[in-house]
């Protein structure tokens, strides 16, 4: 954990979110400024700043956080019409936050390319 770091702060429930989804893991929680009408947060509570930190033995963790990922669009109601899985890494790729965290976004077209 980091102190200074939004995500570990909602993970160890010292900020307040809405938790869609948790266990010893992960935890998902809904966007505060959504992109679309479904727009969620995976984030992994191990911290890791981006995905440059990944280590070797983050394999299985990841493969977890899809398959959450996976049954959060079913439960929100985008497993079949489609859905978006994001991670931004480093400023220039548009992370706003130093802790490695997915995106799903759905519930409406996202064709590419965007716009």
């Amino acid at each position: 954990m980091n102190q200074d770091c939004l995500f570990c702060k909602i993970v160890s429930k010292t900020v307040q979110s809405k938790i869609l989804f948790e266990d010893e893991n992960l935890i998902a929680i809904e966007d505060i400024n959504p992109q679309a009408p479904v727009h969620l947060l995976m984030i992994p509570k191990v911290h890791r700043e981006s995905a440059m930190d990944l280590l070797e033995s983050d394999q299985a963790l990841l493969g977890s956080l899809f398959l959450r990922l996976r049954d959060l669009a079913q439960e929100k109601g985008v497993g079949k019409s489609g859905f978006r899985v994001v991670l931004n890494t480093g400023k220039e790729g548009g992370q706003t936050v130093d802790h490695i965290h997915f995106h799903l976004l759905g519930g409406r077209g996202l064709g590419w390319p965007p716009g």
